[in-house]
């Protein structure tokens, strides 16, 4: 049965976390990470700085092959890096044990990865593999998605659901808005970042789910 889970790992033991030591007032959202034969590369966004060289921050990591700015907007900054795969850690876990990474968003407390297994086995094998390369994972959620689940509901991760209900309880889709996104934030206990990242990932699983299930009608 296909599950849900969240590991948290603090933020030095994760390589793209060596940002917060110049930078700990950043949030880093990892976009997508895309295989290679020789390296794997990760898309994030860092978020919350104005600095022009943010590819300073990471260049210095051993496990960078490369790095450069894909795309900014005021104080966010997309990146794409090549990250060496003799470089184990987590990303090399993931690409190895192939679960998907749902989300990932990393401060300078921790990282929060939240991924998806065809069942618990695939996410039993990706902690077992984690713990090999000592990277000091803890699982604080598993969550089973059961068969009478709406589609819907299986493309959405619990924290992007929880998010979605709040804001929509809360008014935040009124016109004009009846609370801010740093008004969900606070409510939830994250920051305005990770509300901004779950509404938008849980809005595009939404319109996904919906438009592949939708066909034109026949001339």
């Amino acid at each position: 049965m296909a599950t849900e889970a969240t590991f948290t790992v603090p933020s030095d033991q994760f390589p793209l976390g060596s940002v917060f030591a110049q930078l700990p007032g950043v949030t880093v959202e990892l976009e997508r990470i895309i295989p290679s034969r020789d390296v794997v590369i990760p898309y994030f966004w860092v978020r919350g700085t104005d600095v022009d060289d943010i590819e300073g921050a990471f260049r210095d990591h051993p496990g960078v092959e490369d790095i450069r700015q894909v795309d900014a907007v005021a104080d966010q900054h997309l990146l794409r890096v090549e990250w060496a795969t003799e470089y184990d850690g987590v990303l090399s876990a993931l690409v190895e044990t192939s679960v998907p990474l749902i989300e990932a968003v990393g401060t300078s407390e921790q990282w929060t990865f939240d991924v998806r297994g065809d069942d618990r086995r695939d996410i039993a094998a990706f902690q077992d593999r984690c713990r090999e390369l000592d990277v000091p994972i803890t699982l604080t959620e598993l969550h089973a998605l059961t068969p009478i689940e709406s589609d819907v509901e299986t493309a959405l991760t619990d924290k992007q659901r929880e998010v979605l209900v709040l804001a929509y309880e809360r008014g935040y889709f009124d016109t004009p808005r009846a609370v801010t996104m740093e008004d969900l934030g606070d409510e939830l206990g994250v920051t305005q970042q990770a509300v901004a990242s779950r509404l938008r990932r849980g809005i595009e699983a939404i319109l996904g789910t919906a438009l592949e299930g939708s066909h034109p009608p026949d001339p």
